[in-house]
């Protein structure tokens, strides 16, 4: 989710703000008068007034235990106040949460959040209708910020339990723990030589096209790598995550083109940046469930394209053996074209318990997928390798049909991953053996997260996975090679990668 979800909350502080403020209910017509805070570690349950505060200066004068802290503190709280409760929220922000009333990512959103936030004697509102009519009602009563949204929320009293932060963070260490487990016990990979893992540097040429698709209105925008050298005949192609660009996995590219691949980043319009922008505009919904089947048959239109002659004419392609690289909604991408089946059946059960042991913030992505599962099964027989980077799967995939993926497939997720954590989303599906039969492996990045291993075009490092990425894709494609993933050699002296595929 590019999460998957990491840019949707940019410069949106509502739309940050609704998945803590999970509070929203019908029935009552009265108003939220107190905002109470429950600290049950220190047994200590702080309430505020909220009646008739406008202001940050009002609300401290509302209550006499802000204003005892407001003087011990010069000043402090007043000033936290205005930048939280009511500093002035973006006009856009209307727009947005009108657009995302009732979606899937919205409504995921809200659910992981009621377990923090209630409303006294309302059942949560996960539509997010109701925090869409309380905010518009703020900026007609011009208090277009926080406060004035919450003292326009159906009800007598809003609480916020901080002790499920604590639970949430515990759960979080959980999800993260067994990949640290095995990372300690395993063995680094041998960094790679500096003179590889710097060869992307130049040998590589660059051009920007366009390439329509039957299943979109638009066409695709494509960032080719062509190598400046001997071509070995072998194309990859490099899918984006959520909210992203092809410029964020550039350097991959460019590394690959520079040892002889045809490189391809399409730019999946359903959901890629320039789909955020609208969606933080108030010009378009969340990305709709749609893209779940949409984002493989972009990669399989140009394995099309390329295989007519009509996409990288006159250029040797071999089309019957492409690789797959793809980083978080990629990477699904990449194991759906891989060949792994995908099912509504774990959505339809597990979607709806915020209280999941396993569940993590790429759920939120993973179940706004439900209405789309069971048409996302899009092998693509000419895809014969891929790597894939921190993708959702737990909940999306069949896990029993792995061994029968006509792709091997490397399977890399970080430690640090809060947004995919690497416990539910990649030891877990992978434990017992099956799902990892037939040469697939699973690598784990030791302290890498879901922002640190992608490798942007103006990033001036080596990217951390590319020697990984060229090692997997020239031993699974057969390109001669000193330089394969049995060969080792493809490690990272910064962030150690570990292949702990034999302790699963």
């Amino acid at each position: 989710m590019t999460f998957l979800f990491h840019r949707w909350v940019d410069g949106v502080r509502a739309a940050a703000l609704a998945s803590v403020f999970t509070f929203l209910g019908a029935g009552s017509v009265s108003a939220v008068e107190r905002l109470k805070f429950d600290l049950p570690l220190l047994d200590v349950s702080v309430s505020l007034n909220l009646k008739g505060a406008g202001t940050a200066a009002e609300l401290i004068e509302a209550n006499p235990d802000l204003q005892e802290l407001d003087r011990a503190g010069d000043g402090s709280v007043s000033r936290l106040l205005a930048q939280f409760l009511t500093a002035p929220l973006p006009q856009r922000t209307s727009s947005v949460l009108e657009q995302s009333v009732g979606h899937p990512l919205l409504e995921q959103a809200l659910l992981a959040a009621s377990e923090l936030v209630k409303v006294e004697g309302l059942p949560p509102d996960t539509s997010g209708q109701m925090l869409s009519d309380s905010l518009q009602a703020a900026y007609r009563a011009g208090e277009p910020h926080l406060l004035g949204m919450l003292r326009r929320v159906p009800g007598e009293s809003l609480s916020i339990d901080f002790q499920a932060l604590a639970s949430y963070a515990k759960r979080l260490r959980a999800n993260q723990d067994d990949a640290r487990a095995l990372v300690q016990t395993g063995t680094a990979m041998a960094p790679a030589p500096t003179s590889l893992a710097e060869s992307g540097a130049d040998g590589w040429t660059r051009a920007e096209i366009r390439f329509a698709v039957a299943h979109r209105s638009e066409p695709l925008e494509i960032t080719v790598l062509t190598p400046e050298g001997t071509s070995n005949g072998k194309l990859v192609v490099i899918s984006h995550g959520l909210w992203d660009e092809p410029d964020s996995f550039e350097g991959w590219g460019r590394l690959l083109a520079a040892n002889g691949y045809t490189v391809l980043l399409p730019s999946h319009p359903g959901s890629d940046a320039d789909q955020q922008k609208d969606l933080l505009s108030g010009a378009a919904a969340p990305p709709s469930s749609e893209e779940l089947r949409f984002r493989p048959l972009d990669v399989s239109a140009l394995l099309d394209g390329v295989q007519a002659g009509t996409l990288l004419s006159g250029q040797p392609i071999a089309i019957d053996d492409v690789a797959v690289v793809g980083h978080s909604w990629g990477a699904t991408a990449a194991l759906q074209l891989s060949g792994l089946q995908t099912t509504s059946r774990k959505l339809k059960t597990r979607c709806q318990d915020p209280r999941d042991p396993d569940r993590n913030l790429s759920w939120v992505l993973q179940c706004s997928w439900l209405s789309g599962a069971d048409q996302g099964s899009l092998a693509d027989p000419r895809v014969k390798a891929a790597v894939v980077v921190s993708p959702p799967m737990r909940l999306l995939f069949d896990e029993s049909s792995g061994p029968s993926l006509q792709a091997k497939v490397l399977l890399v997720s970080g430690t640090k991953d809060w947004v995919v954590p690497s416990d539910p989303e990649a030891v877990v599906p992978l434990q017992g053996g099956k799902p990892l039969a037939n040469g697939h492996r699973l690598v784990l990045a030791s302290g890498g997260s879901h922002f640190n291993l992608w490798a942007p075009a103006d990033q001036k490092e080596a990217p951390i996975l590319g020697p990984m990425i060229l090692a997997w894709i020239n031993e699974q494609l057969a390109v001669p090679s000193s330089h394969t993933f049995s060969g080792g050699g493809w490690g990272n002296a910064s962030v150690p990668l570990v292949d702990v595929t034999g302790q699963l």
